[in-house]
């Protein structure tokens, strides 16, 4: 296991790969619970630096003790992900999470057309968040509304997709590489790209792949960030 002395209390940065179908509070709390029972003590700052929704793995930024003071700074860093998109239908999560609203008529010579818009995507654009996502309007989360079947006003953002490529491995599930600022939902980027080609698309699997300068590949797995807590030398008290 890892001989890295880790400073928890004082302030560490995590690098997480997230499992799939876990929330970012979830992988957080699991930490946080960890942490408060190997110190024995009552509280301490754990936080995430960028959400990941449960359907989505990969790079996860946690932060402890002091170091919960550079979150912001974390989240504001571009983002890079691997993912697929299947075309010839739609969702209104624009993921997996709900079940397909609209099926579209396609064919294998339609990748052509996903190609060739692909490149109307890149720099700054606006892009409407999806209605199943956190975005809060007047106190209230877009999903909580939704899923009780309700609507809700949401406002375009400004965002940034430096890098966004695709490519063809087994039609109509489409692989692509983007990346981009923060605040983007790559949901809604493979909503609009069904949209612009008129063939309909969805989300089916996402990982993040870098935050900045940091990348999965350092990134250790949940199982993997508990044990080495729970063998962590114990320390004097600290101020948390």
């Amino acid at each position: 296991m890892d001989k890295q002395a880790y400073d928890f209390l004082g302030g560490e940065i995590l690098l997480v790969d997230k499992p799939l179908h876990w929330t970012s509070f979830d992988v957080v709390n699991k930490l946080r619970y960890a942490l408060l029972s190997r110190y024995k003590i009552k509280k301490i700052k754990v936080g995430h630096a960028g959400t990941l929704d449960p359907l989505a793995t990969g790079l996860l930024i946690i932060c402890s003790g002091k170091a919960t003071k550079r979150i912001e700074q974390f989240m504001g860093l571009p983002k890079s992900y691997d993912g697929v998109m299947r075309f010839g239908a739609t969702t209104p999560s624009y993921d997996l999470e709900t079940e397909i609203d609209e099926e579209f008529d396609i064919q294998p010579s339609d990748y052509e057309i996903v190609k060739e818009r692909v490149g109307g995507f890149i720099g700054d654009i606006q892009q409407m968040p999806p209605l199943f996502s956190a975005k809060k309007v007047k106190g209230k989360k877009a999903y909580d509304v939704a899923r009780r079947g309700g609507r809700i006003e949401l406002k375009p953002a400004d965002i940034t997709i430096y890098d966004f490529e695709v490519f063809n491995q087994n039609w109509p599930d489409v692989l692509f590489k983007v990346r981009c600022s923060k605040g983007t939902y790559i949901r809604s980027l493979a909503h609009d790209l069904g949209r612009a080609t008129n063939l309909g698309a969805h989300l089916t699997e996402l990982r993040r792949t870098a935050i900045g300068d940091y990348s999965l590949q350092d990134a250790r797995s949940l199982e993997e960030w508990l044990e080495i807590i729970s063998t962590a030398p114990l320390v004097e008290n600290h101020a948390f």
